[in-house]
């Protein structure tokens, strides 16, 4: 069975999610299949803003985070640059796809920001840096990066995230079924098992 992980490298849910997912899909014989959802181009059109949400809730965001490393053992930290731009590590992924390191190339990213508190990923000389860490050449890899085809797919994979009702980063989509954040990997686990989503009961 295919999990379609909506992602963005800049959410720390996401980061989470990542990590909570991939073992739930091996236990269930389940193929991740990453899509870009950039939330710089979803905050943009919905006029959110992170810094506008409430001063309390803003002050509890770390604490609650560094529960859920603590309880999953994850070196998390919140990176000293926070937050960041996105596209050009969605894009970096995309070109890793001609490669088959996608995957791979999503943990090393989470690695360097969420963990080493790196920021410069966000950039194409880190990014190639990274690439060249998958033996992959440093001249085929910025073709790859900068191709008008690669903006074009990170594009049409956050569009057609919207289209499938997709509203924020990470999501889950398994049959059609949406499951948002990093809490819900009971709910993917159960679905995996069974073949079906959990029915809610009638309100």
């Amino acid at each position: 069975m295919d999990i379609d992980f909506y992602w963005d490298p800049g959410s720390t849910n996401t980061y989470f999610a990542w990590h909570l997912l991939k073992p739930i899909a091996d236990l269930h014989d389940a193929r991740i299949k990453p899509h870009c959802f950039n939330l710089g181009y979803v905050f943009r059109q919905n006029r959110y803003a992170l810094t506008d949400e409430p001063l309390a809730k803003m002050r509890n965001r770390k604490r609650d985070l560094m529960r859920w490393a603590a309880r999953y053992e994850r070196p998390f930290r919140i990176p000293d640059q926070f937050p960041i731009k996105t596209s050009r590590i969605l894009r970096a992924a995309v070109a890793m796809r001609a490669w088959n390191q996608e995957a791979a190339f999503i943990d090393a990213v989470m690695t360097q920001y969420w963990e080493q508190n790196d920021h410069s990923i966000a950039g194409d000389d880190a990014l190639v840096a990274q690439a060249q860490q998958f033996s992959i050449p440093e001249d085929q890899f910025r073709t790859a990066l900068t191709a008008d085809e690669t903006g074009q797919i990170v594009v049409n994979e956050t569009q057609g995230g919207l289209d499938r009702g997709v509203f924020g980063a990470p999501t889950v989509v398994i049959e059609e079924e949406i499951y948002w954040g990093k809490d819900r990997m009971d709910f993917i686990a159960r679905h995996l098992e069974t073949g079906q989503a959990e029915q809610a009961s009638p309100i």
